[in-house]
């Protein structure tokens, strides 16, 4: 059901349904030689105090915030898989007995292994989750160094050390160096991501969701849990999956996005990038006319149009125009916004028809038959410098081919370049026309323009 947006709702309803069971049953029907849970007290008051944090959150949030949201709890996922291992090393080490010299090694190395490889992808998780929900909220710059890189790799080859350490090592020598890998995970987190650019943070998010789902089912095998297991292993591929078909949409390696520094660091959103050649401004009245008049118009959503919160005057236009005998559709950039699926997100709030919004390969088809595109926020998607020039950070990403259209009109706040902090090429060309303004209050002016037609 998730596989399909008119059927994805009632997937995730029923999804949430069976954890709620696999919850209960663990709860309730789990024993360990002969004895059953206890402490219920503490359990449920857990549940209770997450019920009522993730309904209220989930319910506040806006539009625009929505991936900070979802890089929040990613993180919390990750910290819950951190904790576990913490916990089970902890039982691991009290039970542990001097006399017996062949402790660790009488032990299921595997479990072992499991528990440190716990610690430290849910720790990664965790701290750069939290450097994402930072960085999506404004609150933490793109931060790099000359040598970062390797910094990273040299961090990471020593958390390695240390964990291989552990596994040969006795319980009173590692257990000091199991909470200096708890330390080294987070520093490695934070410079994991800092460096990483803004237009990229879509496949990181994606990235980190599976580091989760691995860690999370690290936990389902240490405590023998199948619901946990699966779920964990079905959120870590999925993360995976969806990682590498986001990084196809760019045409770019994993390794490219995760050294790249693509959209970061000086090429910061607003830097200071050139504008060559001069472009022209559309009026209110004249786009009216232009969009009530043609045969076919495609909307093109960006983050722009979810900063305005446009969605549903967005969709109050097209059910306008579409009275009007004019053919609209939504083209859909996979990397669009700021996470995995924010503009279907954005648009299924407005109730926009599913039906209406099309992928980047169905679009390109139609673009060159289409009388007018209308450019909603976004920018470096449609930045025809990915196809023409070579020295651009973007060159080789598949775009939304909008310029083959008769007419191009782009809705900005202003002139500055979108967030992979790269100039335009697009905004300066013949069929291009700009519509400065903010993007709600733009539609719904435009909607009463055209309502006097």
């Amino acid at each position: 059901m998730l596989s399909n947006p008119a059927t994805a709702r009632k997937g995730n309803l029923i999804a949430a349904a069976g954890m709620t069971i696999a919850i209960l049953a663990t709860i309730f029907l789990y024993e360990e030689g002969g004895v059953k849970l206890g402490n219920y007290g503490w359990i449920f008051g857990g549940l209770f105090i997450g019920s009522v944090v993730g309904t209220l959150a989930a319910k506040k949030v806006k539009m625009t915030a929505m991936p900070q949201m979802v890089s929040l709890f990613n993180g919390m996922g990750g910290a819950c898989a951190a904790l576990i291992s913490i916990v089970e090393f902890d039982h691991l080490v009290h039970n542990y007995n001097p006399e017996d010299i062949t402790f660790f090694s009488l032990l299921d190395g595997t479990t072992l292994l499991i528990i440190i490889s716990g610690l430290i992808i849910g720790t990664v998780s965790f701290a750069g989750s939290m450097i994402a929900w930072g960085k999506l909220d404004g609150r933490i710059k793109d931060f790099s160094f000359k040598g970062q890189q390797v910094f990273n790799i040299l961090l990471l080859v020593v958390l390695l050390g240390l964990a291989a350490f552990i596994l040969i090592g006795r319980p009173e020598e590692t257990k000091l160096f199991f909470y200096v890998i708890l330390a080294l995970s987070i520093i490695y987190g934070v410079f994991f991501v800092m460096p990483i650019g803004g237009a990229d943070m879509p496949v990181v998010i994606s990235l980190l969701n599976s580091f989760t789902g691995v860690a999370a089912a690290c936990g389902g095998f240490l405590y023998d849990n199948k619901a946990m297991l699966t779920g964990g292993i079905l959120v870590g591929a999925a993360g995976t999956l969806l990682t590498i078909l986001m990084c196809k949409a760019m045409n770019r390696s994993l390794t490219n996005v995760l050294i790249g520094n693509f959209g970061g660091g000086s090429n910061g959103a607003g830097g200071g990038a050139k504008q060559h050649g001069t472009y022209k401004e559309i009026s209110l009245s004249d786009t009216a006319v232009l969009l009530s008049y043609s045969n076919r118009v495609y909307i093109v959503p960006g983050y722009g149009l979810a900063v305005a919160q446009a969605q549903h005057a967005c969709h109050e236009l097209e059910k306008l125009l579409a009275e009007k005998g004019v053919e609209v559709k939504y083209a859909i950039h996979p990397v669009a916004g700021r996470m995995p699926g924010h503009m279907n997100v954005l648009l299924a709030e407005a109730d926009v028809s599913y039906d209406l919004l099309k992928e980047m390969e169905e679009a390109n088809d139609e673009f060159a038959s289409t009388d007018a595109v209308l450019i909603l926020g976004a920018n470096d998607v449609v930045n025809p410098a990915a196809k023409t020039d070579p020295s651009s950070p973007i060159y080789g990403m598949p775009i939304l081919d909008v310029e083959l259209a008769k007419n191009v009109i782009v809705n900005k706040r202003s002139m500055k370049p979108g967030y992979a902090g790269i100039e335009n090429d697009l905004f300066f060309r013949p069929k291009t026309s700009m519509l400065f303004g903010d993007a709600k209050k733009v539609i719904q002016d435009l909607i009463a323009e055209v309502k006097n037609l």
